[in-house]
């Protein structure tokens, strides 16, 4: 079982780890395994690797609500279901609004070719930045100025707590 390989990293760095993973599974151990993944680019996988099957977990919407149906089916998910999962958790529906708007955006605004697994042998492409690429400079802003400063490794947790605590009350006066 292999959940989330590649998750804790860049998104293409993540995707070609788990592709990498799940090939050398298919063409080298030959042991049936689960791989559960949120990269929905690898189902496209199963067209070139003839053992590879794409099952998901059955869900449906509701009244704008998400059901589980605790069954497997099969295929690839149609659709991810972030969203409603994290309503599930109890995050502001502010925040979830904005949440969509941005979801909506990346898929009208995603390259095409971001869509699909990369071939056998994976060519390099290019990291994705979600946010500009410019540096910040910590001398325009007093705060981050005094955040750059800030020796953390000396510092105790306390020292730590009390830099926040001077910084938040720096800010709010803005």
């Amino acid at each position: 079982m292999f959940d989330e390989i590649g998750r804790g990293t860049a998104t293409y760095d993540g995707m070609a780890l788990a592709q990498a993973i799940i090939e050398y599974l298919h063409d080298h151990v030959h042991a049936k395994t689960l791989f559960s993944t949120h990269y929905h680019e690898l189902t496209a996988l199963a067209d070139s690797l003839d053992k590879l099957e794409n099952v998901h977990v059955g869900a449906v919407e509701e009244n704008g609500n998400l059901v589980f149906l605790h069954k497997m089916m099969p295929g690839p998910a149609d659709k991810s279901y972030g969203i409603h999962v994290a309503k599930l958790a109890g995050l502001p529906s502010s925040l979830l609004d904005r949440a969509d708007k941005i979801l909506t955006h990346l898929e009208d605004t995603a390259p095409d070719h971001a869509a699909q697994p990369a071939a056998k042998p994976a060519e390099e492409e290019a990291q994705l930045s979600l946010f500009p690429t410019e540096p910040v400079k910590p001398k325009a802003n007093p705060v981050l100025k005094k955040l750059e400063k800030f020796d953390l490794m000396a510092a105790t947790p306390m020292d730590a707590m009390n830099l926040l605590y001077d910084l938040q009350k720096q800010l709010k006066k803005k």
